[in-house]
């Protein structure tokens, strides 16, 4: 029987909502990886490039984690989106005044599982 293995990536700081990014992470979601980013290839949404680099490091990360991964059985185990540091601007306004407002940025984590592949037994080894 196969075992399965987890990776995952987390991206900081994406300039983005996280209300925007969640919408898009949500199309990946439960998904395959290599269906996941067909689908944020052609999403246009600005989150969709952030989403897709997410995904591609986590899958990277399985891929290079020194066991035998059938690259067909990758799929999202969990995504999600939350809220990043809140950076505080000021807006210039008429009389001299000064308007508050901020920069919101989100944290994605992506998390993807394969099945490890089968070692073949030979003939030799069976006896």
């Amino acid at each position: 029987m196969a075992e399965t293995r987890f990776a995952h990536a987390y991206i900081k700081g994406v300039d983005s909502m996280p209300r925007k990014t969640s919408v898009v992470a949500s199309l990946a979601r439960d998904r395959y990886v290599a269906d996941a980013l067909v689908i944020l290839e052609n999403t246009p949404r600005r989150a969709a490039r952030a989403v897709k680099k997410a995904i591609e490091s986590a899958n990277a990360n399985l891929l290079n984690s020194g066991a035998s991964i059938d690259p067909k059985t990758i799929r999202i185990a969990r995504i999600s989106v939350t809220a990043g540091t809140r950076i505080r601007r000021y807006k210039p306004a008429s009389r001299g005044r000064a308007l508050p407002f901020e920069k919101i940025s989100s944290n994605i984590f992506v998390e993807v599982a394969g099945e490890e592949k089968e070692k073949k037994v030979s003939d030799k080894e069976q006896k």
